[in-house]
């Protein structure tokens, strides 16, 4: 396996001076890094352990830092992190292909079972009653989305309060019961009901009506016009405040993947131990899978580097965790990711004991909300993504009905409506979900010589390298490499060469 040791990514006033001629050196502080220690064109074999190239099923490249807007067009690329990982599903290859996934955000309104959702945790919190059973959806796919966040360098809030995230309310529809649902048992006349009348009054009744319907030129047996009764939105079912009484407190903190965050560094170690539960007991993983050093890897680790702009959310931009705290302590943590356009989710873990509360789709629900709720910040940031979907497997399929979404097309990079792609899907495991025969990628690679590469601390298009190159060419690992990520990443990200 051929493991490309470094990459290395800039901003654009970088990139355009290399490509003049211009060769910046690494130690320069001025320049802006990303820095990414990748295999560019190694693979990751699947859990189906398929024989042959079948199971050579992700690309793969190693990030040391990110800016997030680089990050932020390679997963619309199909690519996706785990921890610092960095890789793209091959899904020509895999026997469970994996389609990007996004739902928009502004434009979501909440099932029944969404509702189911949120009322139940409504009634815990209110009565402590704890419901049986678990909703599909709910156990989230390591597989499909892993990884964790390192590196704040600024210091941003570490909490944040507001009706889409911390506070949950009870639920004001309770169920009716039984006596006031039972038919009566009594015979003869309904006492709650008006007397009957007999048919020949109604009848005169009626063209009474008709007649005066004549005379006036309306119509008195239309019903007068109601106003409709809005459905309650997303906030309004996740914000509802609690009785007095309440059995007990939610509280969600977000709080950035930073060891210098008071918050976070507080949090560590409880939140540490509610992983490897988590994983133990819901996906069957050894003591030894699950350690403290395998949780700050999986999910401490991020190449994101914090950032902050005057049009971006207050939070600011990078890797965070959403942790839902029960009556003093952690019961759930949801992995994000903010982007430019979009929240991420990474990945949840929570306290099995709890499984019956859906929480799976309870957290999905709230990151929804609080997509809605930065986008009021940051106007592009209106999306929100939920990692892969996978058609092919039935308990995978949950995620598309946090709707309306789209799925990436892994042809052209277009975002195309769910809608369109579940019956193509139905027929093929793999798919082309964008119908236009001449539509194709707008980034593909046009140009190999004008990727970027880092040779003896020094930044050159590859063309400039290819010359000094001695050996054999590699030109044909750069080609899929640049490919790959396209040709607005290619000139960004520093490919190492030695």
């Amino acid at each position: 396996m051929q493991w490309t040791p470094l990459i290395i990514s800039f901003h654009c006033r970088v990139y355009h001076s290399c490509s003049s001629g211009f060769s910046p050196r690494v130690s320069d502080t001025r320049l802006y890094l990303t820095a990414l220690t990748a295999a560019a064109l190694g693979f990751y074999l699947c859990s189906c352990h398929q024989s042959g190239n079948e199971g050579k099923t992700h690309k793969r490249m190693w990030s040391h830092t990110m800016t997030v807007q680089d990050y932020q067009d390679l997963i619309d690329r199909g690519w996706r992190r785990s921890g610092k990982y960095v890789y793209k599903p091959t899904l020509k290859k895999t026997c469970c292909p994996q389609y990007a996934i996004r739902c928009h955000a502004l434009k979501f309104q909440p099932s029944k079972s969404h509702k189911k959702v949120l009322k139940k945790m409504n009634k815990f919190l209110s009565k402590g009653e704890l419901p049986e059973g678990q909703e599909p959806g709910d156990l989230m796919d390591s597989a499909c989305e892993d990884a964790g966040p390192r590196g704040s360098t600024k210091a941003c809030p570490s909490e944040l309060k507001c009706a889409a995230v911390t506070d949950v309310g009870q639920d004001k529809a309770e169920p009716l019961s039984a006596a006031e649902v039972s038919p009566p048992t009594s015979s003869g006349a309904d006492p709650s009901r008006p007397p009957c009348r007999k048919a020949k009054d109604l009848r005169k009744e009626r063209r009474l009506q008709k007649e005066q319907t004549r005379q006036h030129g309306v119509s008195l047996t239309k019903p007068a016009p109601s106003l409709a009764i809005q459905p309650k939105s997303l906030e309004d079912l996740v914000s509802e405040l609690l009785p007095d009484d309440a059995s007990h407190r939610l509280e969600v903190r977000l709080v950035p993947v930073n060891f210098e965050d008071p918050q976070f560094a507080a949090s560590y170690q409880q939140s540490a131990a509610l992983y490897a539960r988590y994983q133990m007991a819901v996906h069957g993983d050894d003591p030894s899978e699950c350690s403290e050093s395998q949780f700050q890897r999986f999910l401490c680790d991020s190449p994101l580097e914090a950032e902050f702009s005057p049009d971006g959310p207050e939070v600011g931009y990078g890797s965070f965790h959403q942790q839902y705290w029960l009556d003093g302590k952690i019961v759930a943590v949801g992995v994000i990711d903010i982007l430019p356009t979009c929240v991420s989710s990474v990945y949840l873990y929570y306290h099995p004991d709890f499984a019956a509360l859906s929480l799976g789709s309870y957290s999905a629900l709230r990151e929804i909300a609080f997509t809605r709720q930065l986008q009021k910040q940051s106007p592009k940031l209106s999306f929100y993504y939920l990692g892969f979907y996978i058609h092919s497997c039935p308990k995978m399929r949950y995620k598309g009905q946090y709707r309306p979404s789209d799925l990436l097309c892994p042809e052209t990079y277009a975002w195309v409506p769910i809608e369109r792609c579940t019956a193509l899907l139905d027929e093929s495991r793999y798919a082309r979900f964008n119908q236009d025969p001449d539509a194709g990628d707008i980034r593909a690679l046009k140009d190999v010589g004008r990727a970027l590469v880092l040779h003896r601390r020094a930044v050159m298009p590859y063309v400039t390298y290819s010359r000094k190159r001695k050996g054999a060419s590699d030109e044909r690992e750069v080609q899929q490499y640049a490919s790959l990520v396209g040709q607005q990443c290619a000139e960004r990200i520093l490919l190492y060469r030695s």
